[in-house]
């Protein structure tokens, strides 16, 4: 899925997505100095962390928006720009590691993206991730999904939230050999009073770029946004219903 995004709002109002990286890296048990590879480094912001954390670390992704900003803050690490499903790297590493990035892949190219992974791995080399999951923003979809009805489109999920066990399949038949494995809900606090609007905008633009009509496409937002306050409004905050998946494979 190819999106052009808005750096740097995505940097000042969706700073959640990378903190809760931090926890995922509890998973890595490779020595310092070992190599890493950030799948999907987005603005780079885990990428610091885990060279702050001893590794030797270069990152991939696909959004030339994003890896500009990364490129100024962290000049110091290398980034390259490529599809997750599709690149290469000259030397292996010991980790591959990524954070909130594979439901972004269709689901007819995550065994691509498995296999890129599995060839950049040393022997016993780990890949540590987490994505949304199975049910993953389920009240979200819904509620967007019955408001496009009503207006006469077609409201398609953009994303790929798979099971575990469908996962851990695709692992396994990659060659991996899974170790971790769990499916957690993880309500999120959104930021500000026009949160769940601004969390629509930013990581719905596909199915939203439908509607060519932009006084619609906001009518559409403001009126998903009063049908979920009831479940999504909690003490004067805004709260998107996320359910994650989080993995630890071994090549």
């Amino acid at each position: 899925m190819n999106i052009k995004w808005d750096a740097d709002k995505y940097t000042s109002d969706f700073s959640f997505v990378h903190h809760y990286g931090n926890d995922v890296m509890e998973l890595i048990t490779a020595s310092k100095g070992s190599s890493v590879l950030d799948l999907g480094c987005g603005n780079g912001a885990l990428s610091k962390t885990l060279q702050e954390k001893g590794y030797t670390v270069k990152g991939i992704d696909a959004s030339r928006e994003l890896l500009e900003i990364a490129k100024k803050n962290y000049p110091e690490i290398e980034f390259m720009h490529s599809d997750a499903a599709n690149f290469s790297l000259q030397e292996p590493v010991d980790v591959v590691f990524s954070n909130a990035v594979l439901h972004w892949i269709d689901k007819e190219r995550q065994p691509d993206l498995l296999q890129c992974v599995y060839q950049a791995l040393n022997k016993e080399g780990q890949f540590i991730m987490e994505f949304g999951g199975y049910g993953n923003n389920q009240f979200i979809h819904e509620s967007l999904a019955q408001i496009f009805a009503e207006h006469h489109y077609s409201y398609k999920m953009p994303f790929y939230f798979p099971t575990i066990s469908e996962y851990t399949t695709l692992l396994e038949n990659t060659g991996f050999s899974v170790r971790f494995a769990a499916l957690f809900d993880r309500m999120t606090e959104l930021k500000g009073e026009q949160g769940l609007k601004d969390w629509i905008n930013m990581f719905l633009k596909t199915p939203l770029s439908l509607i060519e009509d932009e006084g619609e496409r906001e009518a559409i937002i403001n009126e998903a946004a009063e049908n979920l306050r009831g479940r999504l409004y909690r003490s004067g905050k805004w709260y998107a219903d996320y359910v994650r998946i989080r993995i630890k494979a071994i090549k």
